[in-house]
C-alpha cells in the first residue's frame, strides 16, 4: 500500500518511523496536502496535522477515495466527528482514529484481565497522565486549534474508560487552565450506574522540565491491577495476597496501530478494535468534562 503522511511534526515523525518498519508499505514523499490527496497512487492518508484540520482534511481525503487514519482527538466537536463517519460510510472507505492506548501492551493487558473476569466487576478506577506543556507546535497552546491541553492529552484516558467501562451517567471535574503558562490540569470523575467511579487526572504542567508519566489503578471485586510508567509493570494484586506481574505482548503500540489500520484497508473492514463511532464518543465526553470543570465539581449529565 502507498500511504501519505500529512504533517511532519512530533506525531508525524512518530508515525513515519513506524511506517518504515512495516513491510509492503510505500510512503508518499510529497509534502503538500492537496497533492497527496489528489495523487491516484496514494491508497491511504495518515493525518498528523493540528486538531482543527483533522475534520476538513479527513473529509477531503475520503471524498478523494482515500482510507484515513487520523490522529486523536478526532475533531474539535461532535458534529464534525459524525460528518467524518458519514462520509467514510458513503465513500466505503476505512476511517480510524489513532487512539494508540488501545494498542499499547500495558493497556491491552488491563483490557484482557477485565474481560476475563479474573478480578470480577470493577469497583473503582484511576487513570493519570501528565507531562510538561509540549513545545513542538505553537498551535497546541491555542484552544481553538487544539482544544487545550486537557482535551489533547487526557482524551487518551477518556477513550480508554469508554472502551473498558462504557458511557458514564454523570461527570464532575475540577482543575485549572493557564495556557499562557503551559498549565492545563484536571481531575474528573466519571460516575457509572452500579457504583463505579473512574477518575481521570493530570494534564499539562509547567513546560520544559516536567517529565511525562502515565499510570492506572483498577480495583475489582477480587483484586487490583496497577501500572505506572515510572517503574511499575502491570501487576495484579489478588485479594488472597498473591502478586502476579501480567504478561504483555511484545509490540510497539504505534506500529501495531498502523498495521491494524492498513490490514483493515486491505480487507475493506471496519476497524472494530478502534471504531470511529467510539472515537466520536470520546470527543463528546471530553467536551462534557470540560464543561463540568467550568462548574467546579458539580455533577452534570453525560449526554453522549
Amino acid at each position: 500500500m502507498r500511504v501519505g503522511v500529512l504533517g511532519r511534526g512530533f506525531m508525524g515523525k512518530t508515525h513515519l518511523q513506524a511506517l518504515t518498519e512495516i513491510p509492503d508499505v510505500e510512503i508518499a514523499a510529497e509534502r503538500e496536502i492537496a497533492k497527496v490527496i489528489a495523487d491516484p497512487g496514494v491508497d491511504a492518508v495518515d493525518i498528523c496535522l493540528p486538531t482543527n484540520l483533522h475534520a476538513p482534511v479527513a473529509l477531503e481525503a475520503l471524498q478523494a477515495g482515500k482510507h484515513v487514519l487520523v490522529e486523536k482527538p478526532m475533531a474539535l466537536d461532535v458534529a464534525a466527528s459524525r460528518q467524518m463517519i458519514a462520509e467514510a460510510k458513503k465513500q466505503k472507505r476505512v476511517l480510524m482514529v489513532a487512539h494508540v492506548l488501545r494498542f499499547f501492551p500495558m493497556y491491552t493487558a488491563l483490557g484482557e484481565i477485565l474481560s476475563s473476569g479474573r478480578i470480577g466487576a470493577p469497583c473503582a478506577a484511576m487513570f493519570r497522565r501528565r507531562c510538561g506543556a509540549p513545545a513542538w507546535g505553537a498551535w497546541l497552546s491555542d484552544p481553538k486549534q487544539s482544544g487545550g491541553g486537557v482535551f489533547d492529552l487526557l482524551i487518551h484516558d477518556m477513550d480508554l474508560c469508554l472502551h473498558l467501562f462504557g458511557k458514564p451517567e454523570t461527570v464532575s471535574a475540577t482543575g485549572h487552565e493557564a495556557l499562557a503558562d503551559g498549565v492545563d490540569v484536571m481531575t474528573a470523575e466519571l460516575h457509572y450506574d452500579g457504583g463505579l467511579t473512574a477518575v481521570i487526572t493530570g494534564g499539562w504542567h509547567h513546560p520544559k522540565s516536567y517529565p511525562f508519566s502515565m499510570e492506572y489503578t483498577v480495583v475489582g471485586e477480587k483484586g487490583t491491577v496497577e501500572y505506572s510508567s515510572l517503574g511499575c509493570a502491570p501487576t495484579l494484586y489478588r485479594a488472597n495476597g498473591e502478586i502476579e506481574v501480567l504478561a504483555m505482548k511484545e509490540q510497539d503500540g504505534y506500529r501495531a496501530e498502523i498495521e491494524y489500520f492498513l490490514e483493515c484497508c486491505r480487507r475493506g473492514e471496519n476497524p472494530s478494535l478502534c471504531p470511529p463511532e467510539e472515537s466520536a464518543d470520546a470527543v463528546a465526553l471530553a467536551l462534557c468534562i470540560l464543561e463540568a470543570r467550568k462548574r467546579n465539581g458539580e455533577k452534570i449529565r453525560c449526554e453522549i
